[in-house]
């Protein structure tokens, strides 16, 4: 095993992250110790598990991050920071927003990060999955899925590579309680990934509108589930969906208003919070959880 200590700029509240990571049962999370285990992808569809501890504060944050080997360590770790966001500085993020109306909730969430789900292509199938459901139904539902056709290693919970769920038949998800159009949805977006179709490392070097554009072409994927990816599987830092039903429900509880804010309302009240917006919508569904 080889440690790595890592230091950034604060505010960043990790133990937030953790609390939001222990949610989902699939997620190695210890908050005693401050840690997680991270499943890392590996090319040749192995992985490798990277335990990652906080040992700072929320404003001298600290990190010691255990690689399993030192093969490409400089890649892994990297992936760790993007996971994690390490690299984006929240304050001045923070201070742009005590100029705005929703200071009072960042004052309560102070360095809440976005933090990028683990792996790209793992997280189109959760949007996918989680499409349509209550939260503790959606994580009963991935967790029986990829604890069926995922492996696991050290106790970490990797999804289904792309050729595996391509090769999945309706009949098999319907039995975990899948609905026909969503086995239809994930089998074919692993079909997409697995024949070359859709390359997601391609994909993350366009811009929002393109990345949004490419995706709703494939079925079962739309703008709310495209805007997902974009936020939490590449960290883009200026979305704001605002047909997202939380978002217009925490403006409408945060503002005191009577009825839900209208699309124009929406672009009013959000114009203030550029280029941030991504941070904006984050802030605005931890008010309202």
């Amino acid at each position: 095993m080889v440690v790595r200590n890592s230091k950034i700029e604060g505010p960043y509240d990790f133990d937030r992250v953790l609390e939001r990571l222990a949610l989902d049962p699939l997620n190695a999370v210890d908050r005693s110790e401050r840690s997680v285990k991270v499943p890392y992808y590996l090319p040749d569809g192995e992985g490798e598990v990277i335990t990652v501890q906080a040992v700072g504060t929320t404003d001298e944050p600290e990190f010691n991050i255990s690689f399993e080997n030192e093969e490409e360590i400089d890649r892994k770790q990297q992936r760790i920071s993007d996971i994690f966001q390490w690299q984006t500085g929240l304050l001045d993020m923070h201070k742009h927003f005590l100029q705005t109306d929703l200071k009072p909730i960042f004052e309560e969430h102070v360095g809440t990060p976005i933090m990028l789900e683990f792996d790209p292509f793992a997280t189109i199938v959760k949007s996918i999955i989680h499409q349509q459901l209550n939260l503790k139904f959606a994580f009963t539902l991935t967790h029986r899925f990829v604890t069926k056709y995922g492996w696991e290693k050290d106790g970490v919970w990797f999804y289904p590579s792309s050729e595996k769920i391509a090769g999945l038949t309706v009949e098999e998800l319907r039995e975990l309680q899948f609905s026909q159009r969503k086995a239809e949805y994930v089998i074919g977006l692993g079909e997409k990934v697995s024949n070359g179709d859709l390359d997601l490392a391609q994909l993350s070097q366009l811009p929002d509108e393109e990345v949004i554009k490419e995706l709703t072409k494939i079925r079962g994927i739309g703008p709310w589930t495209a805007q997902s990816f974009l936020l939490f599987g590449l960290g883009r830092p200026n979305l704001f969906p605002k047909a997202d039903i939380g978002i217009q429900n925490a403006i409408k509880k945060l503002f005191g208003m009577d009825e839900k804010p209208t699309m124009d309302e929406l672009d009013q009240f959000s114009a203030a919070w550029h280029p941030y917006l991504s941070y904006a919508s984050l802030y605005l569904w931890r008010s309202i959880e």
